[in-house]
Parts: C-alpha cells; sequence; structure tokens
C-alpha cells in the first residue's frame, strides 16, 4: 500500500489547525494566570475584620480588670463574628502551588488599657465607619452604620464613667 500523498494543500491544511490550536490554548493560558484585581468590598471586610480583631483584644484585657467592661466586649465579639461571616471563604489551593502565609492581626502592646484609651478607640472607629459606609455595599453599610452607632455610644459611655 502507497503511503497518502503529502500534498501542499494537506500541508497548508494541517498548519492551519495547528496555528488555530496554539492560539486557543496560548489565550487560554494566559486567561487563566492574569491575576484577579481584588474585590474592594473583600478588601474592606478584611480591614474591618483586622481592626475589630484589635478591638475585641483591648477589651479582652480591659475587662479582666474591670468586669463592667464585658457587655462592650460581647457586642465587639458579636460585631466580629458578623463581619467575619460575611467573608467568602479562602480560595482553594492549586495542585502544587505553596499555601501563603496568613497574616496574624497585630496585638496591642502588654499593659494595661485605660477606659480612656478605650474610649479613643472607639470615637475613632465610630468616625471612620462614615468613610467605609460610603464605599461599601448597601447591605454591608447598613451594618457599618449600625457597628459605628455602637460605637459611638461605646464612647459616650465611656465618657460618663472618667
Amino acid at each position: 500500500m502507497r503511503p497518502p500523498r503529502l500534498t501542499r494543500r494537506v500541508l497548508l491544511r494541517g498548519s492551519a489547525a495547528g496555528l488555530a490550536a496554539a492560539a486557543v490554548s496560548g489565550c487560554a493560558a494566559e486567561r487563566r494566570t492574569a491575576p484577579q484585581p481584588p474585590d474592594p468590598q473583600v478588601v474592606l471586610l478584611r480591614e474591618l475584620v483586622a481592626d475589630k480583631e484589635r478591638t475585641v483584644a483591648l477589651y479582652d484585657r480591659a475587662a479582666r480588670a474591670d468586669a463592667d467592661l464585658v457587655p462592650f466586649l460581647r457586642r465587639h465579639q458579636a460585631h466580629l463574628a458578623e463581619l467575619r461571616r460575611r467573608l467568602p471563604p479562602p480560595p482553594t489551593p492549586t495542585p502544587g502551588a505553596t499555601p501563603g502565609r496568613t497574616p496574624t492581626p497585630a496585638r496591642p502592646s502588654p499593659g494595661k488599657v485605660t477606659p480612656a484609651a478605650l474610649r479613643d478607640r472607639e470615637r475613632a472607629s465610630a468616625a471612620a465607619r462614615a468613610d467605609q459606609v460610603r464605599s461599601a455595599a448597601p447591605a454591608l453599610a447598613q451594618l457599618l452604620a449600625s457597628i459605628g452607632a455602637c460605637e459611638a455610644a461605646h464612647a459616650a459611655a465611656l465618657s460618663r464613667s472618667l
């Protein structure tokens, strides 16, 4: 049996098919490796969670010395739980990928936490919520407004106790 003839037409068709396949696979690979910009709402949520973790750590230390601060601590823990609930699950690692380091929240320095320091923290947090509400999606903006109102109430209550 004679091998099939290799004509110029067969060769051109094969080359065109090969180039098309290479172009399509190159585009698909390019799309997969292009980094996606972070979702601004997720970035905001992560910042809020880190801030709340620092506040909870402060109140936890302060409440050990003053049981009257436990209700404040509990409210901040509830805020933190709700903010964490809204975070999307972490992406699943791709096979062979090196896992990234999970940042640990900054802990306040050791020492006594005064009611004045807590009041100042509450005031600063409540003031920050007004700016954060502007860039948040409606549901998150409602939550931030509620959290900010609670922080403002905490600041007022701490001012009265000084």
